[in-house]
């Protein structure tokens, strides 16, 4: 099996479900509170750790508890945490997590803290890392900079490069995502980067066109319960998601797209990695938290899903 490199984030996650979103200026009483790890990048890495994959990060933490908890996590499951370091003087990010009861739909603010240190220099530092990986998983809770610089050298030394680009950022420089292997936005992230209303589907098909326009090989789009629409310069198809019925969506994209590279590590055809990933993504959002829904591997491999 091949190795998977995660570059991005590391948070600790404080959530509250409520039986919907407050109002502008409306205090309204919680259901339910939990603390747990979170961050896009390290709930991508223990993703692929957990389900038997091999997995390595590279990413910051604080000088405080709650960094060491985040690494100790990631550890547990196998990751090789020995890129990821607590920077001095800055403490561990942190995401805020609003959760609808009634539909599973979250609101997240994330504070970056140590995560916006990843710089070129903590990419240079550890370019064996990079060496000996086969794909390289990045998303943008680290300063997009850095993002675009370890793209580059993950082309250069001809790896997979996959990117998960959330949060989505308006004008990034022309060649960002030249020479993406793969790119999963969402359909709000997509409007984003493309300026193209993604309000219906022939938006989402507009958006992903262009997209294959500025230079990705392949662009999937995460449609929520809808699925995912999937396109490359050989065409396109909607893929239709596993029915199930959510309570908790915050792990929704990274165990999918965790999910999508490990199954891809292993072998497997796109069509096979993007079914096991929504298998994956449709047993995580029927749980609370962000790591702490990501399914056994025996889950899966009840599903007939068994990588090695």
């Amino acid at each position: 099996m091949k190795k998977v490199l995660v570059i991005g984030c590391l948070n600790m996650d404080y959530s509250v479900t409520a039986s919907r979103f407050p109002k502008p200026g409306e205090t309204l009483l919680g259901e339910s509170v939990k603390i747990s790890a979170g961050g896009k990048g390290a709930t991508q890495a223990y993703t692929v750790g957990k389900l038997g994959g091999r997995a390595a990060m590279i990413g910051y933490v604080g000088e405080d508890f709650q960094g060491q908890q985040l690494i100790d996590n990631l550890a547990s499951v196998g990751v090789d945490v020995s890129g990821v370091s607590a920077y001095p003087g800055e403490v561990t990010g942190q995401a805020f997590i609003t959760i609808d009861s009634s539909s599973g739909q979250n609101h997240i603010v994330a504070v970056g803290g140590a995560n916006a240190r990843v710089d070129r220099r903590a990419v240079d530092d550890h370019r064996a890392m990079f060496e000996e990986a086969d794909i390289i998983l990045m998303q943008h809770e680290i300063p997009v900079d850095t993002v675009y610089y370890a793209k580059e050298l993950a082309l250069e030394l001809g790896k997979t490069v996959i990117i998960d680009p959330g949060p989505a950022f308006p004008d990034l420089r022309e060649d960002f995502f030249r020479g993406v292997t793969y790119a999963k936005p969402n359909e709000t992230e997509l409007a984003i980067l493309t300026g193209i209303n993604t309000d219906t589907m022939e938006g989402i098909e507009k958006g992903a066109a262009r997209m294959l326009e500025m230079g990705v090989e392949h662009v999937i789009v995460s449609l929520g319960g809808r699925g995912c629409y999937v396109a490359d310069r050989s065409g396109s198809r909607l893929i239709e998601a596993i029915p199930v019925k959510a309570v908790d969506t915050t792990a929704a994209g990274d165990s999918f797209i965790a999910a999508f590279a490990l199954a891809l590590s292993a072998g497997r055809s796109e069509d096979e990695a993007i079914a096991y990933a929504q298998a994956v993504a449709s047993i995580s959002v029927t749980r609370k938290g962000a790591q702490a829904s990501i399914p056994e591997p025996e889950e899966l491999a009840a599903k007939g899903f068994v990588f090695s």
